[in-house]
């Protein structure tokens, strides 16, 4: 195998490694849900990204062709990452999970909280 490839791999894991770790320490370490959120769903993200584009380069070195396996499984994780991360956030916020005391725009949460859902307030203007 070619030095160059050796190095490019190698760069690419380690910087995905050291992604996946902050966003796992991340994760252990903060301390609300809404914090939480961004150590998986960021550097994770990220870290992944690294490890697969570097597991491309390998694997299309090896078999002499364009490998695209874990490009769609890069897409798949950019895709679904972020919707996940806003579906735990939209019910860590109205199961009235507790944030920090320094946790910055708390009055939006607290707003949003108190906002009704669209099909409560239609289902109340066909009654009247």
């Amino acid at each position: 195998m070619s030095f160059w490839v050796e190095v490019t791999v190698s760069v690419l894991l380690l910087i995905g490694g050291t992604f996946v770790l902050v966003g796992s320490i991340g994760l252990l370490r903060l301390k609300d849900i809404y914090c939480r959120l961004h150590g998986p769903t960021k550097a994770t993200t990220v870290g992944l990204g690294g490890i697969l584009i570097g597991s491309v380069i390998y694997m299309s070195h090896l078999h002499g062709y364009l490998t695209l396996h874990e490009l769609l499984i890069t897409l798949f994780l950019v895709i679904t990452a972020p919707v996940t991360a806003m579906i735990l956030a939209k019910v860590a916020m109205h199961h009235r999970a507790k944030m920090m005391d320094k946790t910055r725009n708390q009055h939006m949460v607290i707003t949003a909280r108190a906002q009704r859902p669209p099909e409560t307030e239609n289902e109340a203007d066909d009654t009247k």
